[in-house]
């Protein structure tokens, strides 16, 4: 959510008419671990969602827009964004020099690619279509692999960190673990950020991440301190973090947005626009 402040509450003395701000996905969460109690704030998930013109948030809970970003590319943030960030800095922060995998081209994956980039790691990325691979090229990733035309992508991986394995791995699919598990190296991070696909292979993953000394976190979105700690990255790295919007929809078009996410032939974000202007 992306939007701007036309009035604010009596105590309220941090926001003022007409500033730009997002909410935070969680707008309980505001630092450290989620819990119970802040998950039920999760917009759109346990509390009512943000498709709407008009809505109230609580004070705490707003991030101001960086001033070089548009109201559609701020929207991106509050979920994909900050996911990637708290991926990738929330537990062991990625660092210059660092193999960073990020499977596929959703919002949460190219996000994940751009933070990488900025930060001056190397990405691999995954996708079944060339084409998408082109875009990631073009934002920065320096491997790329097509999983349909290399089934065994986790051996290609293996193969372009010279047999150690990546860092850290932005893990979507769910189904893909077990490979995942395979390209990562001795002591890496996944990143377990959604299921998007079925693991049939009966692979038993606890030896495996035992042997690798790996270590598997759930990623729950963030709270609004990464949230703003994200915004002064992607104010530092401007043009390297300019979020990645497929196509923006109508207000009037949303069940059409929910078509061309739910399709997959998108790469990055699809935002809908509530407001005229």
């Amino acid at each position: 959510m992306a939007g701007e402040v036309i009035a604010a509450g009596e105590d309220v003395n941090q926001w003022k008419t007409g500033d730009r701000v997002c909410s935070n996905f969680s707008p309980g969460h505001l630092h450290g671990d989620p819990d119970e109690a802040s998950t039920a704030t999760s917009l759109g998930g346990q509390a009512p969602g943000v498709l709407t013109e008009y809505r109230t948030f609580p004070a705490q809970a707003l991030v101001r827009i960086p001033d070089h970003l548009s109201y559609a590319q701020a929207s991106t943030l509050p979920c994909a964004a900050v996911t990637a960030y708290n991926a990738l800095y929330g537990s062991r922060p990625v660092k210059a020099g660092d193999y960073v995998l990020v499977l596929g081209t959703g919002g949460v994956s190219i996000f994940g690619l751009q933070l990488a980039v900025a930060s001056g790691a190397t990405v691999i990325a995954t996708s079944s279509s060339d084409e998408k691979l082109k875009v990631a090229a073009k934002l920065g990733a320096k491997y790329l692999i097509n999983y349909k035309k290399t089934p065994d992508w986790d051996k290609e991986v293996k193969k372009f960190t010279n047999g150690v394995g990546v860092d850290h791995i932005i893990e979507v699919g769910g189904g893909t673990l077990p490979k995942s598990l395979n390209a990562l190296r001795m002591g890496g991070h996944i990143h377990i950020i959604g299921i998007v696909s079925n693991d049939s292979s009966g692979v038993d993953l606890v030896l495996p991440m035992i042997g690798k000394a790996a270590n598997l976190r759930g990623i729950h979105i963030g709270s609004v301190a990464q949230f703003k700690d994200l915004n002064r990255l992607l104010e530092a790295n401007p043009e390297k973090t300019a979020p990645v919007i497929d196509k923006i929809f109508s207000f009037e078009n949303a069940i059409d947005a929910y078509d061309h996410l739910v399709s997959q032939i998108h790469v990055g974000k699809v935002v809908i626009q509530v407001a005229k202007d």
